[in-house]
């Protein structure tokens, strides 16, 4: 996969439109992807930002200084190289694979947790493509992100281990700051609807299901449709948690015009 790139304009900011993939590049590694997980490796904050890769769903942006070493790390791994009219940049191996993938996806999972143990991450993304395989990045708590490609049932079924598991509470009347305030574990997960020119993310235009283990059992929260400020028990539906995002993945999400 070295030799796989991704160009776009600056190295803090390709336009999207301008991004170019190698040809044949989607479809190798999605044949890759049949035969088993692509690990694509793990950058920080300051590399992804460098790169302008999921910048939408990041904390907060590095300083200049921090992102200007991030691209002499990147330049002296040759996994960045400017263009030689100044204004291209290539993004090679496999943070290109993910830089690439990343600006076909349409749709986004964004999953936080808390009441994680060291060694697993507190935050989850996963982004789906029309292949039925998804690009999941994890980050840990000190920021790093691991970067993967994986099939799209595989990556829904890790994400569902990870979250706060139980049987499914079908407490109508529960007390959702009660519930939460005691809860061994728990995590919101938003999907929003995405383009390549960043997240959709506007009032109706992404939904959030909060998900909390109290005593063994597991308590599931959505928006009111009344009132999207409240959050509301959601009581059993005959599905899983697994089939609910998969359900949350697959619905169409109106995007800005």
């Amino acid at each position: 996969m070295s030799d796989a790139d991704s160009r776009g304009r600056g190295p803090t900011g390709p336009a999207a439109d301008q991004v170019s993939v190698p040809e044949g590049l989607v479809s190798a590694v999605v044949s890759l992807v049949d035969t088993g997980p692509v690990l694509l490796g793990a950058y920080t904050v300051a590399e992804l930002t460098a790169v302008d890769a999921i910048v939408d769903f990041l904390e907060a942006r590095p300083s200049d200084e921090v992102l200007g070493e991030a691209i002499r790390s990147l330049a002296a791994r040759q996994l960045l190289i400017g263009g030689s009219d100044g204004e291209q940049v290539e993004v090679r191996g496999d943070l290109g694979i993910a830089v690439a993938f990343q600006q076909r996806a349409r749709v986004v999972l964004d999953a936080r947790a808390s009441g994680t143990g060291p060694g697993e991450p507190w935050r989850i993304l996963l982004l789906p493509q029309p292949e039925e395989i998804c690009l999941m990045i994890r980050i840990d708590g000190l920021g790093v992100h691991e970067v993967g490609l994986y099939q799209l049932d595989d990556a829904l079924g890790l994400l569902t281990e990870w979250l706060p598991r139980g049987e499914w509470s079908d407490n109508r009347d529960a007390d959702v700051s009660a519930v939460l305030g005691s809860a061994e574990r728990s995590a919101l997960v938003t999907v929003t609807g995405y383009t390549a020119q960043g997240s959709a993310e506007v009032a109706g235009r992404s939904t959030d299901l909060v998900l909390a283990r109290q005593d063994g059992r597991l308590h599931v929260f959505s928006r009111d449709a009344g009132d999207p400020a409240k959050l509301v028990p959601r009581p059993p539906d005959g599905k899983d948690v697994r089939d609910t995002l998969a359900e949350l993945l697959m619905r169409p999400v109106p995007q800005g015009s």
